[in-house]
């Protein structure tokens, strides 16, 4: 299928898989049809289910955005508890359309789970609350990391998959890769399970190594082998070391559940130099998870970060909770980075690379071979450490259903063709879903804070009803408290709720100064940053 006709399917409102190689054009058409939404007043919701694949869109997680977060399952409180958010019941009141990007990392019970939601919210029982829904994806990608049981657990195994009437949209040009470049012929070799005699003697020619001009990302199998490159790489630096100590609060197993999901580390080790990427999302602060850039200097303890965007990042604290029947039952605290010179080929979905150095020596599963490969744009910016036989393999029940997937898009392709109504069924479909001067909410993060601090609210319960960090909204504390003027805004009652209050107050006289590093030296290790911040908005 063309991407033209692709389009034609989805403004005529029609729910759509839309399926096709790396470097398709799946990401590129999908932000044509964001363009088209907005242009027709039609709210959207964008999401993904990684952050760096909704950063391609500007969209968010579809976990932060249907409020699901990092539930496994989903109870009847639990939805009860999401129906009570109010930024949640806007959301949905207005989003006439979904769309789900890398639907092939979601897990099946997840899709299912977020259906739910959707339904609940929408008061509808037509799948997603009658929303019209997009899913993008490739199955010959990775599956989601994978339970105890070692099934794979596909979106397309969801219960929700059959019942939603997808039309199948599937992008056969590819755009990626050079035209002609040989690197393409291979990609489509091992889709089509065609992999021969040319395929391994032109990936042998890779395996020479030659100089890059720039340092190549470097993708393993293995979190060992990534964990020991990172490790030797930061022990080449001579800058100090600075070491961060992962909090937590809540029993073992939520807490070792939450240490796993999140990727964050118990001791995280840094230097000025050392090459790391983000593990959570905070795009007020303009980072994502998966978002790479280099330690350049640290500020009052804290890392400052350069992403390869430019862009200068202060990197504090984050958290991580689980919430049950609306009481939070465990929480991590820690730096949101990891050492990144390597890592793993899990991680680099959705990344397009001009460099990259790959190992496949290891590879233990069907399709990491593709994906790996598939990262970069040229055969020419390929080094290949090593590679195994079960690299180039690919999953025999993927390719069977891939096969029905061409069918079925070629089905859709001629039904479009015979479609004589098109403009006509486009135009219901905006007259029905556009909502009369809608405009995406302008109000700025903080102006919402402040409402929340006028209504007396603690910060823990702003936190979570926003989804924002407790950084994110001292810092709103921070820039109230400059401008409020008048004594228009109360903090007391803030200052009730700080337990080390007097603590944090009686060091602070004896230190002296406006410097919040000498205070948090002379603190108990258990007080946080925040918690220091707080107090100084009384001194």
């Amino acid at each position: 299928m063309l991407q033209s006709e692709a389009l034609e399917i989805l403004k005529m409102g029609k729910n759509v898989f839309l399926t096709g190689p790396a470097g398709s054009g799946k990401t590129y058409l999908l932000n044509q049809y964001i363009s088209f939404l907005k242009e027709k007043s039609v709210p959207v919701g964008v999401t993904a289910s990684t952050g760096i694949a909704a950063t391609h869109m500007n969209g968010v997680t579809i976990h932060s955005w249907s409020g699901l977060g990092i539930k496994d399952k989903l109870s009847a409180l639990d939805v009860d508890s999401l129906l009570e958010k109010s930024y949640l019941k806007k959301r949905f009141k207005y989003t006439q359309v979904l769309i789900i990007d890398e639907i092939s990392m979601l897990h099946s019970f997840q899709l299912d789970a977020i259906d739910i939601i959707c339904r609940a919210f929408k008061h509808n029982d037509f799948p997603f609350g009658g929303m019209q829904v997009i899913l993008c994806g490739d199955f010959f990608q990775l599956p989601p990391i994978n339970k105890a049981d070692g099934e794979m657990n596909f979106a397309y195994k969801s219960s929700i998959w059959t019942d939603m009437d997808l039309n199948i949209c599937y992008l056969e040009e590819q755009y990626r890769q050079e035209e002609g470049d040989s690197l393409l012929r291979i990609l489509n070799e091992i889709r089509d399970n065609k992999v021969g005699e040319n395929t391994w003697e032109s990936l042998k020619e890779r395996q020479k190594y030659s100089e890059f001009k720039f340092t190549p990302t470097k993708l393993y199998t293995h979190n060992r082998d990534v964990d020991s490159l990172n490790l030797q790489e930061l022990d080449k630096i001579t800058a100090p070391l600075v070491s961060y100590k992962m909090k937590d609060t809540g029993t073992k197993r939520l807490v070792d559940g939450l240490k796993k999901s999140c990727l964050a580390q118990e001791e995280l080790r840094l230097k000025k130099g050392a090459v790391v990427m983000f593990i959570k999302n905070n795009f007020e602060k303009g980072y994502v998870n998966g978002t790479l850039g280099t330690i350049i200097d640290f500020n009052n303890g804290q890392p400052v970060v350069e992403t390869y965007s430019g862009k200068e990042i202060l990197v504090e604290d984050e958290f991580w909770h689980i919430e049950e029947e609306g009481k939070q039952k465990a929480k991590i605290i820690q730096i949101p980075l990891r050492l990144a010179w390597a890592i793993t080929i899990h991680k680099s979905q959705g990344m397009s690379l001009d460099l990259a150095e790959i190992d496949l020596s290891k590879s233990f599963v069907a399709g990491m071979g593709y994906v790996a490969l598939s990262r970069v744009r040229s055969l020419d910016g390929l080094y290949l450490k090593g590679i195994n036989n079960t690299a180039l393999q690919v999953n025999d029940e993927i390719l069977d259903f891939d096969l029905e997937l061409k069918k079925e898009s070629e089905r859709a392709v001629f039904c479009l063709k015979s479609e004589r109504n098109i403009k006509e069924v486009q135009k219901d479909f905006v007259e029905v879903s556009a909502v009369e001067n809608y405009k995406e909410e302008k109000i700025s993060t903080f102006d919402i804070t402040k409402k929340m601090v006028l209504q007396e609210m603690m910060i823990e319960d702003i936190a979570r009803e926003r989804n924002l960090t407790i950084s994110t909204i001292v810092s709103h504390l921070e820039k109230l408290a400059e401008e409020k003027g008048g004594g228009k805004v109360n903090f007391e009652y803030i200052k009730d709720d700080l337990l080390n209050f007097d603590e944090i107050l009686k060091v602070w006289k004896k230190v002296g100064g406006d410097k919040l590093s000498p205070i948090k030296k002379a603190l108990p290790d258990n007080i946080s940053w925040e918690d220091i911040r707080l107090v100084k908005l009384f001194i």
